[in-house]
Order: structure tokens, then C-alpha cells, then sequence
């Protein structure tokens, strides 16, 4: 068979299995499996296929078509434009964490970069503590929850031949930090979907691959950004910066949580929420009063 035909067969069987984006999906398999670029794909369409390539592809279409996501098939994902490592111990970074990062760069206070240390809270894959150690040449630290997680951290910041690498921590939020008040800047992807859509309302490659200990936010979804809006007081430096992903319906009340954080008044001197590229809530910026 040629390529171009398998490729053919492929999309079509995605296509018919309901997979989104099913003629990329192909071609990023076919891709994987004969080490061509995309490009190649085209130009050598004509060529044949070694059967046990073919083998191998209709492999990865079968995963695919029972809605293993495509970033777990094949072992990463891209992010800010770099590549990571990604498994199911760990979410699929999005893009919705890349606007999370735009923020954080374009309003941090430039003092918050330098004067105190960095944490990645609910770390994942480390997309955050990578980018930000890339950025900003400082020591970052990253924690989460899962042993596995903090693991896919340390894989992804020794891909990336980091200058410092993250100092990893494993702890239930910023439990492991209380006291301290030595981060000037936080950013965090925490769990943030709600009960009933953790039950009823996720794409099947979400519901049936995806770590739900990453996604649980509890009843409202609002319950570990909670815990983080209690702790940032006794973490933060006086002035620090926290940048939080936050759900497209939650950024009235979450904006309310921290108005009111600290016996019925705020701790914090300014709190706004940040709407992305598609006009929805999706990161609350807190700065620590002075």
C-alpha cells in the first residue's frame, strides 16, 4: 500500500470512529510510525509502506479510534512551541495553561521575578516550571501531589538541558510551604472541574484517560482554589504575584473569594480576572498587599 492510501485509510477510519480532527490525527500517526515529516508525507506519497509499518499504523489507529488521546499515543506534547513529555500520570498541557504563562510575563512585577523564589503549584508535566525557569534563568520550584508527576517534571526539565534544575517537591498544595512567605511570584494549573462535570460533561478522551485526581475540584470545582486563596497570605512575600487557571464560569466567584479572603477582608491589594482570546474567564491575578 502507498502512503498516501494509508493515510487515506486512516483518516477515514478515525473519521468514522467520531475522533476530532481526524485528518491530522492521521497523519501525526503515520508520521510517528515512518519517522517522515510532513512534508515527506506529501512528497513521497507514492511510495509503498513496509508492512509492518502498516501494522504499526493500524496499531495507533485502533488506540485512537477508542479515544486514547493523540499526545499519550505518542509520548508528548507541544507547548510554547517546545516539546514535552507526556503520559497518562499527567494532564495534556492546553493552550488555556499557554495564556496562563502569557499573563504571568506581561504582568508580574518585574521585582517579583527576581526578589524572592518561584513555585509551579500542581506542577503535572512541568510545562510551567520549564518555561518559566527558560524564561527567567531562576530556580523554580515545582510540587504536586503525585510522585509520578513530579517524575514527568524532572523527564521534561532534563529535556529541555535547563541551566537550574526545578527543586521538586511532593506536598497537598501549599501545605508543604506554610509559614515561609518566601515565594514572590506563584502560578498554578490546579484542579478545577466540578463534580457534575467530572461526571457528566468530559470529551471520552478526558473522562476515560486522564488523571481525575488533576481535574477534581470538587462540588463547585472552586474547592482547591480555595485552599490556595486560604494559603497564599502565609506564602507569599508582601507584594507578591499569584496567577491561577481558573474554569470559563468561575471567575465571579472566584474573584469574590479573594476580595473577601482573610477574616471578611482581603489580603490581597489588587485581584483581577483575566479574560482569554475567546473572551472567557480563565486566570484570576492576585497581588499581596504590602
Amino acid at each position: 500500500m502507498r502512503l498516501r492510501e494509508l493515510l487515506h485509510c486512516g483518516e477515514m477510519e478515525l473519521h468514522a470512529a467520531g475522533v476530532p480532527e481526524a485528518p491530522l490525527d492521521a497523519r501525526l500517526l503515520l508520521q510517528h510510525c515512518t519517522g517522515k515529516r510532513r512534508t515527506e508525507i506529501f512528497l513521497e506519497s507514492e511510495a509503498e509502506v513496509d508492512q509492518n509499518i502498516q501494522q504499526s499504523y493500524r496499531l495507533l489507529l485502533l488506540r485512537r479510534k477508542k479515544r486514547e488521546p493523540i499526545a499519550y499515543i505518542l509520548g508528548e506534547q507541544e507547548f510554547w512551541s517546545l516539546p514535552f513529555y507526556v503520559s497518562p500520570d499527567v494532564l495534556i498541557p492546553r493552550p488555556e495553561t499557554e495564556f496562563l504563562l502569557d499573563r504571568v510575563f506581561a504582568l508580574t512585577d518585574p521585582e517579583n521575578f527576581q526578589k524572592g523564589y518561584i513555585l509551579d503549584l500542581c506542577c503535572g508535566s512541568g510545562v510551567i516550571a520549564t518555561v518559566l525557569s527558560l524564561e527567567t534563568g531562576k530556580t523554580i520550584f515545582a510540587s504536586d501531589i503525585s510522585r509520578a508527576a513530579l517524575e514527568m517534571t524532572r523527564k521534561n526539565a532534563q529535556r529541555h538541558h535547563l541551566d537550574v534544575v526545578p527543586i521538586l517537591v511532593q506536598g497537598d498544595l501549599l501545605s508543604p510551604f506554610a509559614g515561609h512567605g518566601q515565594f514572590s511570584l506563584i502560578v498554578s494549573n490546579p484542579p478545577y472541574v466540578s463534580d457534575v462535570d467530572l461526571a457528566q460533561n468530559l470529551m471520552p478522551e478526558v473522562e476515560a484517560y486522564e488523571p481525575h485526581l488533576a481535574l477534581d475540584g470538587g462540588r463547585d470545582g472552586l474547592e482547591r482554589i480555595a485552599e490556595i486563596c486560604n494559603g497564599l497570605p502565609m506564602v507569599l512575600c508582601p507584594g507578591g504575584d499569584c496567577f491561577i487557571e481558573i474554569g470559563a464560569d468561575q471567575g465571579e466567584a472566584v474573584k469574590k473569594m479573594f476580595l473577601r479572603n482573610g477574616a471578611g477582608r482581603s489580603c490581597f491589594q489588587q485581584v483581577e480576572i483575566l479574560v482569554d482570546y475567546a473572551g472567557r474567564d480563565r486566570v484570576v491575578h492576585a497581588r499581596l498587599a504590602q
